[in-house]
């Protein structure tokens, strides 16, 4: 080690042990902030007064408790609120949607199956069997199409609040 390193790290050392010399004194120095008891009383009322700490620190310490179980009661709750039911909300207005799509899926292919027994049926003259399959594919296109309407529809209204 050079000197100029070890005088920096000897004077840096020497300003610390002055400046905690410094506090020591001006603590020692300051008047006691408790008044003077006499000195038969002081062990019991130290014993009296500590014990009344004690209780005090307790009691603070219980009170701390239930109001931390409280708060975390509380927050769990605004943060469910806050976090959960909007997502339950949306998944919900999601899941209408799904299932509101896949049910006009299902009435777009029963269109197209009711258009082509249309023109077989056309072609082949008046046959019952292609006419009640005509009737069912209509049927079930427009029993689709309202699920899936009401499903768009149920979306809507869950999406707005009501």
């Amino acid at each position: 080690m050079d000197s100029v390193r070890f005088g920096r790290a000897l004077g840096v050392g020497a300003r610390a042990a002055a400046k905690t010399l410094v506090t020591a004194v001006d603590a020692a120095a300051t008047p006691n902030p408790s008044p003077a008891r006499k000195p038969e009383q002081k062990n019991a009322g130290k014993a009296a007064a500590s014990g009344e700490r004690l209780g005090q620190q307790v009691a603070r310490s219980a009170t701390q408790a239930v109001e931390t179980t409280q708060g975390l009661k509380r927050g769990g709750k605004r943060f469910g609120q806050a976090v959960w039911k909007p997502f339950v909300k949306l998944s919900g207005v999601l899941w209408l949607e799904l299932t509101g799509t896949f049910f006009g899926i299902f009435a777009l292919f029963a269109v197209g199956g009711a258009w082509k027994m249309r023109t077989a049926m056309h072609e082949s003259g008046v046959s019952p069997l292609a006419h009640e399959r005509f009737e069912w594919a209509v049927v079930m296109a427009l029993v689709f199409s309202y699920f899936c309407v009401t499903s768009f529809l149920k979306a809507r209204r869950r999406g707005r609040g009501r």
